[in-house]
Protein backbone atom coordinates (compact mmCIF):
# COMPACT_ATOMS: atom_id res chain seq x y z
CA UNK A 1 0.00 0.00 0.00
CA UNK A 2 1.41 3.45 -0.41
CA UNK A 3 1.93 6.29 1.14
CA UNK A 4 -0.90 8.08 -0.37
CA UNK A 5 -3.35 5.03 0.38
CA UNK A 6 -2.82 5.85 3.90
CA UNK A 7 -2.69 9.16 3.75
CA UNK A 8 -6.41 8.97 2.19
CA UNK A 9 -7.64 6.19 4.65
CA UNK A 10 -6.07 8.71 7.35
CA UNK A 11 -8.00 11.77 5.91
CA UNK A 12 -11.11 9.59 5.99
CA UNK A 13 -10.88 9.17 9.75
CA UNK A 14 -10.64 12.70 10.55
CA UNK A 15 -13.43 13.54 8.46
CA UNK A 16 -15.85 10.77 10.24
CA UNK A 17 -15.40 12.90 13.46
CA UNK A 18 -15.28 15.97 12.22
CA UNK A 19 -19.11 15.16 10.96
CA UNK A 20 -19.43 13.59 14.53
CA UNK A 21 -18.78 16.54 16.22
CA UNK A 22 -20.30 19.13 13.83
CA UNK A 23 -23.69 20.71 14.46
CA UNK A 24 -23.60 22.46 11.47
CA UNK A 25 -25.77 20.76 8.33
CA UNK A 26 -23.80 22.34 5.54
CA UNK A 27 -20.45 21.80 7.26
CA UNK A 28 -21.36 18.11 7.37
CA UNK A 29 -22.28 17.96 3.99
CA UNK A 30 -19.19 19.81 2.92
CA UNK A 31 -17.35 17.56 4.84
CA UNK A 32 -19.19 13.96 3.65
CA UNK A 33 -18.32 15.91 -0.05
CA UNK A 34 -14.51 15.95 0.69
CA UNK A 35 -14.60 12.39 2.07
CA UNK A 36 -16.11 11.33 -1.20
CA UNK A 37 -13.15 13.14 -2.79
CA UNK A 38 -10.49 11.30 -0.67
CA UNK A 39 -11.82 8.21 -1.75
CA UNK A 40 -12.40 9.10 -5.68
CA UNK A 41 -8.35 9.09 -5.18
CA UNK A 42 -7.63 5.79 -3.17
CA UNK A 43 -8.47 3.52 -6.30
CA UNK A 44 -5.96 5.38 -8.14
CA UNK A 45 -3.31 5.46 -5.63
CA UNK A 46 -3.91 1.63 -4.72
CA UNK A 47 -4.52 0.17 -8.73
CA UNK A 48 -2.66 2.57 -10.24
CA UNK A 49 -4.20 4.23 -13.23
CA UNK A 50 -5.85 1.22 -14.88
CA UNK A 51 -9.53 0.95 -16.72
CA UNK A 52 -11.07 0.16 -14.16
CA UNK A 53 -9.56 2.41 -11.10
CA UNK A 54 -10.30 5.34 -13.37
CA UNK A 55 -14.07 4.22 -13.52
CA UNK A 56 -14.01 3.76 -9.57
CA UNK A 57 -12.54 7.24 -9.27
CA UNK A 58 -14.63 9.28 -11.71
CA UNK A 59 -17.76 7.45 -10.32
CA UNK A 60 -16.50 7.81 -6.48
CA UNK A 61 -16.01 12.05 -7.65
CA UNK A 62 -19.73 12.28 -9.40
CA UNK A 63 -21.61 11.09 -7.30
CA UNK A 64 -19.80 10.97 -3.67
CA UNK A 65 -18.23 14.56 -4.40
CA UNK A 66 -20.36 16.23 -6.54
CA UNK A 67 -24.15 15.23 -7.41
CA UNK A 68 -24.81 13.98 -3.84
CA UNK A 69 -23.37 16.78 -1.84
CA UNK A 70 -25.10 19.24 -3.91
CA UNK A 71 -29.16 17.77 -3.54
CA UNK A 72 -28.30 17.43 0.03
CA UNK A 73 -26.86 21.70 -0.01
CA UNK A 74 -29.62 22.25 -2.38
CA UNK A 75 -32.38 20.31 0.49
CA UNK A 76 -31.19 21.81 3.42
CA UNK A 77 -31.53 25.56 1.34
CA UNK A 78 -34.81 25.02 0.45
CA UNK A 79 -36.00 23.59 4.30
CA UNK A 80 -34.23 26.74 5.62
CA UNK A 81 -32.65 24.56 8.23
CA UNK A 82 -29.02 25.18 9.46
CA UNK A 83 -28.31 23.21 12.24
CA UNK A 84 -28.72 20.01 14.54
CA UNK A 85 -29.71 21.48 17.72
CA UNK A 86 -31.04 18.55 19.74
CA UNK A 87 -30.26 15.46 18.47
CA UNK A 88 -30.69 12.22 20.60
CA UNK A 89 -26.82 12.20 21.66
CA UNK A 90 -25.00 15.12 22.47
CA UNK A 91 -22.06 15.91 20.30
CA UNK A 92 -19.40 15.59 23.02
CA UNK A 93 -20.78 11.73 23.69
CA UNK A 94 -21.10 11.21 19.93
CA UNK A 95 -16.91 12.05 19.38
CA UNK A 96 -16.60 9.82 22.34
CA UNK A 97 -17.95 7.18 20.97
CA UNK A 98 -16.53 7.44 17.81
CA UNK A 99 -13.38 7.26 18.95
CA UNK A 100 -13.97 3.90 20.58
CA UNK A 101 -15.44 2.75 17.85
CA UNK A 102 -12.72 3.64 15.72
CA UNK A 103 -9.91 1.88 18.33
CA UNK A 104 -12.42 -1.12 18.74
CA UNK A 105 -12.11 -1.06 14.81
CA UNK A 106 -8.10 -1.07 14.38
CA UNK A 107 -8.16 -4.02 17.66
CA UNK A 108 -10.66 -6.28 15.60
CA UNK A 109 -9.34 -5.61 12.62
CA UNK A 110 -5.42 -6.59 13.61
CA UNK A 111 -7.49 -9.79 15.51
CA UNK A 112 -8.79 -10.55 12.32
CA UNK A 113 -7.29 -13.69 9.83
CA UNK A 114 -6.78 -11.96 6.73
CA UNK A 115 -4.11 -12.64 4.20
CA UNK A 116 -0.98 -11.14 4.11
CA UNK A 117 -1.17 -8.99 1.97
CA UNK A 118 -3.95 -7.33 3.80
CA UNK A 119 -2.60 -7.81 7.56
CA UNK A 120 -1.10 -4.40 8.65
CA UNK A 121 -3.05 -2.41 6.62
CA UNK A 122 -5.44 0.50 7.07
CA UNK A 123 -8.09 -0.16 4.70
CA UNK A 124 -9.89 -3.01 7.16
CA UNK A 125 -9.77 -0.80 10.34
CA UNK A 126 -10.85 2.46 8.26
CA UNK A 127 -13.67 0.82 6.75
CA UNK A 128 -15.04 -0.60 9.57
CA UNK A 129 -14.80 2.54 11.77
CA UNK A 130 -16.87 4.50 8.97
CA UNK A 131 -19.02 1.85 9.04
CA UNK A 132 -19.46 2.58 12.38
CA UNK A 133 -19.29 6.33 12.32
CA UNK A 134 -22.34 5.92 10.16
CA UNK A 135 -24.13 3.99 11.94
CA UNK A 136 -23.62 6.68 14.91
CA UNK A 137 -25.00 9.43 13.05
CA UNK A 138 -28.11 7.46 12.11
CA UNK A 139 -28.48 6.58 15.22
CA UNK A 140 -27.70 10.14 17.50
CA UNK A 141 -29.17 12.50 15.03
CA UNK A 142 -32.83 14.02 14.49
CA UNK A 143 -32.71 15.57 11.57
CA UNK A 144 -33.52 13.62 7.86
CA UNK A 145 -30.47 15.21 6.52
CA UNK A 146 -28.26 14.64 8.89
CA UNK A 147 -29.28 11.29 8.77
CA UNK A 148 -28.78 10.54 5.20
CA UNK A 149 -25.30 12.11 5.57
CA UNK A 150 -24.82 9.19 8.43
CA UNK A 151 -26.07 6.82 5.08
CA UNK A 152 -23.75 8.58 2.93
CA UNK A 153 -20.63 7.86 5.36
CA UNK A 154 -21.63 4.59 6.34
CA UNK A 155 -21.77 3.78 2.38
CA UNK A 156 -18.13 5.01 2.19
CA UNK A 157 -16.98 2.52 4.66
CA UNK A 158 -18.38 -0.20 2.19
CA UNK A 159 -16.89 1.37 -0.54
CA UNK A 160 -13.45 0.84 0.73
CA UNK A 161 -13.88 -2.63 1.58
CA UNK A 162 -14.81 -2.94 -1.99
CA UNK A 163 -11.44 -1.64 -2.98
CA UNK A 164 -9.69 -4.81 -1.43
CA UNK A 165 -12.21 -6.58 -3.55
CA UNK A 166 -11.74 -4.60 -6.87
CA UNK A 167 -10.36 -7.44 -9.08
CA UNK A 168 -13.13 -9.70 -8.25
CA UNK A 169 -16.42 -7.34 -8.55
CA UNK A 170 -17.56 -7.00 -12.19
CA UNK A 171 -18.29 -3.39 -12.95
CA UNK A 172 -21.60 -3.95 -13.37
CA UNK A 173 -21.65 -4.94 -9.87
CA UNK A 174 -19.81 -1.75 -9.16
CA UNK A 175 -22.34 0.28 -11.24
CA UNK A 176 -25.20 -0.97 -9.45
CA UNK A 177 -24.03 -0.31 -6.45
CA UNK A 178 -22.99 3.78 -7.43
CA UNK A 179 -26.46 3.86 -9.05
CA UNK A 180 -28.07 1.92 -5.58
CA UNK A 181 -26.36 5.38 -3.58
CA UNK A 182 -27.77 7.75 -6.17
CA UNK A 183 -31.55 6.13 -5.73
CA UNK A 184 -31.41 6.03 -2.46
CA UNK A 185 -30.62 9.74 -2.00
CA UNK A 186 -33.20 10.70 -4.38
CA UNK A 187 -36.23 8.93 -2.44
CA UNK A 188 -34.37 10.12 1.04
CA UNK A 189 -35.21 13.54 -0.58
CA UNK A 190 -38.47 12.79 -1.20
CA UNK A 191 -39.49 11.79 2.28
CA UNK A 192 -37.41 14.84 3.61
CA UNK A 193 -39.49 17.22 1.12
CA UNK A 194 -42.40 15.56 2.82
CA UNK A 195 -41.92 15.47 6.92
CA UNK A 196 -41.35 18.95 6.03
CA UNK A 197 -44.60 19.91 4.30
CA UNK A 198 -46.77 17.49 6.71
CA UNK A 199 -45.06 18.97 9.96
CA UNK A 200 -42.49 21.75 9.47
CA UNK A 201 -39.81 20.11 10.66
CA UNK A 202 -37.09 17.30 9.71
CA UNK A 203 -37.03 15.79 13.13
CA UNK A 204 -37.56 12.42 12.18
CA UNK A 205 -39.42 11.92 15.44
CA UNK A 206 -42.62 13.57 14.51
CA UNK A 207 -43.00 10.48 12.16
CA UNK A 208 -44.45 8.94 15.86
CA UNK A 209 -47.44 11.29 15.46
CA UNK A 210 -48.43 9.47 12.16
CA UNK A 211 -51.54 7.40 12.60
CA UNK A 212 -54.07 5.60 10.74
Amino acid sequence: MTDLSNLCLLLVILINFFALGSARLGACIHAVALQGAVLAVLPLATLGLTGHALFLAAGALALKGGVIPWLLLRAIREVRIRREMEPLIGFVPTLLLGALATAAAFIFADRLPLIAGHQGELFIPTALATLCTGFLLLMSRRKAITQVVGYLILENGIFIFGILLVEAMPLMVEAGILLDLLVAVFVMGIVIGQINREFSSLDTERLSALKE
